[in-house]
């Protein structure tokens, strides 16, 4: 049967001092709900149904980008078990394994959860919680066993007596697995004769055992998968956590990291083997990067596509593609769909934006590249501009082949210089400029002899 997973995310976070919804902030680049649906999307889920609440369009609009995710309103927010029983009916789950797990939690790996539902799949229980023992248990509720060592109940923190808190130890961080059929059957007798007054998902393991179903547990190998974020401290520790583990995953797979803690690196990133990650690298969103680069160091790339052999030094690149053999920077910005082709250098202080540098051409220093196709071969003086915006529109430069540009030109858009074309230094191009033509723009010079002195000579007697 298909695996659904629910994702309780209605909560404020209040702990979080935010106008967002806490599962909304970000660990390293994606928010914290989209690393739990991605974590029971490999695992198997075929459904994964968000239950939101706080926050709840951010939410939505948010995961409109995840397509097998759909979202269910709990308006009224009256604990776990009433937002887990808010999505079987909004969803109408009523067979086949279910994970319920926290917005929260980040961390959780896909093959963990398989473990958690392999009692439940199996038809061993309808119920599986993944418990640990950490060293405070302070906080969790507390799971008490059966002579068989299935569960008999879990007791919230604030339900335990001083003997419980003190003698039980295995904790619930608030992972299950479920078969659907007897939770949606069940579900509706859960009370809120408790503490806090609220549905405990929790209260299904004495609800279920009541009708002779076993509940079982299953230790979770690794402390780290269970942490849950509440606070912007946590959010932090928990990003430390995963940098480490993406970071030692890239370095087993080929990749040197000069100096792991000051580079972050985002889960669908890839990067190839013998690539150089230098100090304060960020890689984010969809980023690849090929082999046998050198990347850094204060280098920021987000969802950018990057060749083999390739250096980028200082570098921030967001939605560009970088060929094999480029070099770019030091201090240097790509953006908007830009594309660097094989062998092209793009050097300090450079910006291009929405524009095709062609094979083996040169930006080196202090120019602004903007809606422009470029051939191969290029080379673009210091200081010069393609002049793309009129105030209304933003228009296209066109540079041909093995054109030469002096320092300090600006090319005002619309314009088109021609295959083998010389543009002089300090010229404004606003019209074509024919293949092998030299175009050059300039006032005349005029020298005045003696001038500089007489001036001075003036302003010294308070003259104008």
């Amino acid at each position: 049967m298909p695996m659904t997973a629910i994702v309780l995310a209605a909560g404020e976070g209040t702990r979080m001092k935010s106008r967002h919804p806490k599962v909304m902030h970000k660990l390293l680049d994606r928010p914290l709900v989209s690393w739990v649906t991605r974590a029971a999307r490999e695992a198997g889920a075929e459904r994964i149904v968000v239950v939101v609440g706080h926050g709840a369009d951010e939410v939505r609009a948010h995961l409109a980008n995840e397509k097998d995710v759909e979202c269910v309103e709990q308006t009224q927010r009256l604990g776990t078990g009433h937002a887990v029983r808010t999505a079987l009916e909004g969803a109408r789950v009523t067979e086949g394994p279910v994970l319920v797990l926290n917005g929260d939690g980040p961390l959780v790996e896909a093959e963990t959860l398989r473990r958690l539902l392999a009692p439940v799949a199996s038809g061993e229980a309808a119920e599986a919680i993944l418990t640990w023992t950490p060293a405070d248990p302070f906080g969790y509720g507390r799971l008490e066993f059966d002579e068989d060592g299935s569960v008999a109940r879990i007791i919230e923190q604030k339900d335990c007596t001083p003997e419980q808190a003190a003698t039980l130890t295995s904790c619930n961080p608030g992972f299950y697995a479920f078969d659907a059929a007897p939770l949606s059957a069940h579900i509706g007798e859960l009370t809120t004769a408790n503490v806090q007054h609220e549905y405990y998902v929790t209260d299904m393991v004495s609800i279920l055992r009541g009708h002779g179903l076993r509940v079982a547990a299953v230790t979770a190998d690794d402390p780290d998968e269970l942490l849950g974020v509440n606070s912007r401290a946590q959010l932090a520790q928990l990003t430390t956590v995963a940098r480490d583990r993406i970071n030692a995953r890239l370095m087993a797979e080929g990749v040197t990291i000069m100096d792991p803690a000051t580079t972050w690196v985002g889960p669908d990133v890839t990067v190839g083997r013998d690539t150089i990650l230098l100090p304060m690298t960020m890689l984010m969103g969809s980023t690849s990067v090929g082999e046998e680069c050198v990347v850094g160091p204060n280098t920021r790339l987000t969802d950018c596509t990057v060749g083999s052999n390739v250096s980028l030094e200082e570098t921030v690149g967001t939605d560009v593609t970088i060929d094999d053999d480029v070099t770019v920077g030091p201090r240097a910005y790509l953006r908007g769909g830009a594309h660097v082709r094989r062998g092209a250098h793009v050097g300090t202080h450079v910006e291009i934006k929405n524009s095709d540098i062609g094979e083996g051409s040169k930006v080196p220093h202090l120019s602004y590249i903007g809606d422009c196709t470029m051939g191969s071969g290029v080379n673009i003086g210091g200081g010069s501009i393609t002049c793309n915006y009129d105030g209304v529109h933003k228009n296209r430069t066109v540079i041909g082949d093995n054109v030469f540009v002096g320092s300090d030109t600006m090319m005002v858009a619309p314009v088109t210089i021609g295959d083998g074309a010389l543009v002089g230094a300090s010229s404004c191009v606003t019209r074509d400029v024919p293949a092998d033509a030299l175009a050059l723009e300039r006032s005349e010079q005029r020298i005045v002899e003696g001038y500089a002195a007489r001036r001075l000579e003036r302003l010294k007697k308070g003259e104008a």
